[in-house]
């Protein structure tokens, strides 16, 4: 009896798993051929990346409502599924679980910040729902060996990116002694690494190295060690928010000399919060905010006014880069659908493998199974000057 009994219990359970599985791979189908294209945008629209976050947001939320107007993609509608997840990890968490468990989505565009998405890509990875990150730290994609995360792209360039183009303009200009100053999270700490990694490689070095808060509210005692070692430059790795009060107080102790910033500050939120101090300070950018300052011969241009006019048309204020990274997701999305359809690995396997070389907002992408970024410090960055309030190609 207890034999006939343990056979039942296992023809039980493999009857069981099996439908668990038919189940898993039909919802999987069912994403491709439903009526609708659903796909999640989670961004940072409130709280301190808000700055990040909402030009992203917005974005998404416009390319949608035009492709649905002209259509949708193949005849279907676009569904798009938006949430706000408060520059929060726990809040990003809990968005991307509902959008995958609870939403269907077949893809995921967002997590405005790197901390925010390192800490959402698990349950894209474990669900096998692709994920296009918004946000800029080479471990969204990355594994620990080198090789990309199978469910993740990533749309900005990288840190060691954005951190190699500071170093080359620092060379360019004989500038040797730096501090280096970063946010202690996941985007700064992140290119504190590749600065160590490649400062030597130009000649440059850090007479000290000291970081800030995400909520700094006054960073004058930090500066008042960095200004007695007597370096030739601040470089100030940080987002907006925290960049524009350090900036700020650079300017209010009087300090007279380069102040060099991360790619996460060109937006006009920067100088809002920033005033005359940001008058001078050089960093490292994609080409939107001067695409009008670009050669008629550059292949991005074209694409970098569509978007500029676009968007100001629509929200009556200047582009940010926050929100090119959206842009180039939904449109790499776009093409993949119309080639294979809606279904998550479909879309996954023709970014990956199909894709070829893509003329973007934030560089000519070029995503391989090895690399599923693409971009390249020269073919994604430029450096521009802040001068009275607007933006200058120092190229």
């Amino acid at each position: 009896m207890k034999k006939l009994m343990a056979a039942v219990f296992f023809l039980i359970s493999i009857l069981t798993l099996s439908a668990c599985n038919s189940s898993s791979e039909t919802a999987s189908k069912d994403k491709g051929n439903s009526e609708t294209i659903k796909i999640a945008g989670i961004f940072s629209s409130s709280g301190g990346a808000a700055p990040l976050g909402e030009p992203g947001l917005e974005t998404l939320k416009m390319v949608v409502e035009n492709q649905n107007k002209e259509g949708g993609i193949n005849g279907k509608k676009i569904e798009l599924i938006t949430y706000d997840d408060k520059s929060d990890q726990n809040e990003a968490v809990l968005a991307m679980k509902k959008a995958i468990t609870q939403d269907k989505v077949s893809v995921v565009i967002g997590g405005t910040i790197s901390g925010n998405a390192l800490a959402m890509l698990p349950l894209a990875e474990q669900n096998k729902v692709p994920f296009i990150a918004t946000s800029s730290s080479y471990q969204i994609y990355q594994k620990e060996d080198g090789s990309s995360r199978e469910w993740i792209f990533k749309m900005p360039p990288n840190d060691s990116h954005a951190v190699e183009k500071d170093l080359q303009y620092l060379k360019s200009k004989g500038i040797k002694k730096v501090a280096w100053l970063n946010v202690s999270n996941s985007f700064g700490t992140g290119a504190h690494t590749e600065f160590k990694k490649m400062a030597s490689k130009y000649g440059v070095e850090a007479v000290i190295e000291d970081e800030f808060e995400v909520t700094v509210k006054d960073a004058k005692p930090m500066l008042t060690r960095v200004k007695k070692e007597n370096p030739e430059a601040i470089i100030v790795w940080g987002t907006v928010q925290e960049s524009s009060v350090v900036i700020k107080n650079i300017h209010e102790l009087g300090f007279y000399l380069p102040v060099i910033g991360s790619h996460a500050i060109g937006s006009e939120q920067l100088i809002k919060l920033a005033g005359d101090a940001t008058n001078d300070v050089v960093f490292p950018s994609g080409k939107l905010i001067v695409a009008g300052q670009l050669e008629d011969k550059d292949p991005q241009k074209e694409v970098l006014l569509k978007y500029k006019k676009m968007y100001e048309d629509k929200y009556s204020k200047g582009v940010s880069l926050f929100g090119a990274h959206p842009w180039d997701a939904f449109y790499m999305l776009k093409e993949a659908v119309e080639k294979k359809g809606a279904n998550p690995k479909d879309i996954r396997d023709y970014l990956e493998n199909n894709l070829g070389e893509f003329i973007g907002l934030n560089g000519i992408f070029e995503i391989t199974p090895k690399n599923h970024n693409g971009l390249t410090t020269d073919n994604a960055l430029v450096m521009v000057r802040i001068k009275d309030g607007k933006w200058i190609a120092e190229e």
